[in-house]
């Protein structure tokens, strides 16, 4: 059984908290009895809190609610009513779209960064994830680091092992915080001429990326503003964060309607990683206290188990054929991001989307005139689509869906948990593990803290390898820490290529994602030659500096300066 710290309330907290959660004590359960924005703004705050959801509850939300009419609401008692008003809809006709009308805010709390990659998977979901920039992520829960235990780990030979190593992977992350914060607070501007992160291989090839293009900010003020601070807090957090192993917990706030629930839980129960067939149980339960109905076929023999079923045979049999087809195999050194596959028509496609709204012509017959274009015609109908940008929100239509660019990525994990959570493009990971090597930030080599960095990614190697050996590559994968690079897949279109880029690219986000979107956008206008869409990827940043989020915060900061009191 997987040990989930429970929280403690007084009497008069468990009076309250019964009215708006569904249960007091699992990591798991689900809002109710609330208003969305006091439900949204709960989440909202997920991402930047050590709290829990309930306690964020009880100390920042509750003074400021009329909660005096729900003083005989008990949320902690399933919900009968719903069960009754869907149950002939739903089941007697068969109609799945029924189960797009509900939704759940549900809280997953304790969650590993294994599990937190399997929750947020679907694509017709909203999540919130507690960040590693905001947050220390050395503090204890009833004095024990956050990190998850497999049940088969702590039974195992090296159980015992398992704990010490991961602990000292925790101590070492906080005197990186340390460190980091000291010496970005003295030399705040030192990498003037732009960031450097090294990327080591291990057992293999040894390779450099280095930051290109953009103008080079560099932040002088001295003083102790707290824009500043927190600036060079979050910098500290970006430059440590690849020390924390894949076990460490995390809380996510899930938003989504019982259908797309419904297919997250099959997915999970079929799932190989225990932590997720267990997890997937305590859902269940919590989501069906809401939307019963919605969730009826989950573990019905015939419904649910049958589909379980069908998707874990098919894991197994591609299993065993992957392995048996690339058994004398080894990974060929290739680059951080290689666009492997475009259209190279694909300009002249979206130049045809753009037009067919605005006519009553077929598309073969638009197709043909847009070939007898000129490039100044081209580039005005661009000009015109896109229209005047003044900020990243602005993005054009539809027209941009028409082109697809698929990317082979070997990055950090740590960045790879950000970029996932993109949900409008198709992601495809493989198994986590030490085999490809780390990323050590430049900003740590700068602070003398390399050998440090280096110690913890052999002592995380070295861990993955016992537990390998103990109970199998899936579960050692908790032993690995973050720096590790996975390789993956994205595919998306140019509309979603500009929002991810964009957004990613901003001096405010880590240097290691940044790095992957900007050579992205790079291999977009030099490899694919669509230079018609790069040029509407207006809001790409490319400068370098080492407090890139001051700006961010200093935003902030006037914003609330600004606020009546």
């Amino acid at each position: 059984m997987i040990h989930y710290a429970a929280e403690t309330f007084t009497p008069d907290e468990r009076d309250v908290l019964r009215r708006y959660v569904t249960n007091l004590r699992q990591p798991v359960f689900a809002l109710v009895n609330l208003p969305e924005v006091v439900k949204g703004a709960l989440f909202a705050r997920y991402s930047r809190t050590h709290k829990t959801l309930r306690r964020l509850l009880l100390d920042e939300f509750v003074d400021d609610l009329d909660i005096s009419g729900d003083e005989t609401i008990d949320a902690t008692v399933g919900v009968e009513r719903a069960e009754q008003l869907y149950q002939r809809v739903f089941v007697e006709y068969g109609d799945d779209s029924v189960a797009q009308l509900g939704a759940v805010h549900l809280a997953c709390e304790q969650a590993s960064n294994l599990l937190t990659k399997i929750l947020e998977r679907g694509r017709l979901m909203s999540y919130l994830e507690q960040s590693t920039r905001y947050l220390a992520y050395d503090e204890r829960v009833q004095g024990r680091y956050r990190y998850h235990r497999p049940p088969s780990v702590m039974s195992s030979a090296v159980g015992t092992r398992f704990i010490g190593d991961v602990d000292r992977m925790f101590d070492a992350y906080g005197d990186m915080v340390r460190r980091m914060t000291a010496w970005l607070t003295d030399h705040h501007d030192a990498a003037k001429g732009g960031a450097v992160s090294s990327v080591t291989a291990k057992g293999g090839t040894v390779s450099s990326v280095t930051a290109k293009g953009g103008t080079v900010s560099s932040v002088t003020a001295k003083g102790g503003d707290l824009a500043r601070r927190r600036a060079i807090r979050a910098q500290a957090f970006d430059a440590a964060r690849g020390l924390l192993p894949a076990a460490s917990l995390s809380n996510v706030g899930i938003f989504g309607s019982g259908q797309a629930y419904e297919a997250l839980l099959l997915r999970m129960r079929a799932h190989p990683l225990p932590e997720a067939r267990s997890y997937a149980q305590l859902m269940l339960t919590e989501l069906r206290k809401v939307i019963p109905s919605f969730l009826r076929r989950v573990d019905q023999p015939d419904r649910g188990i049958v589909w379980s079923d069908y998707l874990e045979a098919n894991r197994v049999a591609m299993d065993e054929f992957a392995a048996e087809l690339f058994a004398d195999e080894t990974p060929e050194p290739v680059p951080e991001v290689v666009l492997t596959d475009w259209d190279p028509a694909g300009e002249e496609k979206m130049l045809a989307a753009m037009l067919f709204p605005y006519t009553d012509l077929p598309e073969s017959q638009i197709a043909a005139r847009v070939r007898e274009m000129t490039e100044a015609q081209r580039l005005d109908l661009v000009q015109r689509y896109a229209g005047e940008r003044t900020n990243r929100r602005h993005r054009p239509s539809r027209a941009l869906e028409r082109i697809d660019y698929r990317f082979d990525v070997l990055g950090d994990y740590g960045s790879f948990r950000d970029l996932q959570r993109h949900r409008l493009l198709t992601i495809e990971w493989q198994p986590l593990g030490p085999r490809h090597g780390y990323v050590v930030p430049g900003l740590v080599d700068a602070a003398g803290g390399g050998e440090a960095y280096d110690e913890v990614m052999e002592l995380s190697a070295e861990m993955y390898d016992a537990l390998a050996d103990a109970v199998g590559p899936l579960e050692a994968s908790y032993a690995v820490a973050m720096a590790y690079r996975v390789r993956y897949s994205m595919q998306f279109n140019a509309r979603e290529a500009m929002h991810m880029i964009e957004l990613r690219s901003q001096p405010q986000g880590h240097e290691d994602y940044r790095r992957i979107v900007t050579e992205m956008y790079r291999q977009i206008a030099e490899m694919a030659g669509h230079r018609a869409v790069a040029a509407m990827l207006s809001h790409v940043d490319l400068s370098q500096g080492v407090l890139g989020r001051l700006g961010a915060e200093e935003a902030t900061e006037r914003r609330r300066s600004a606020e009546p009191a």
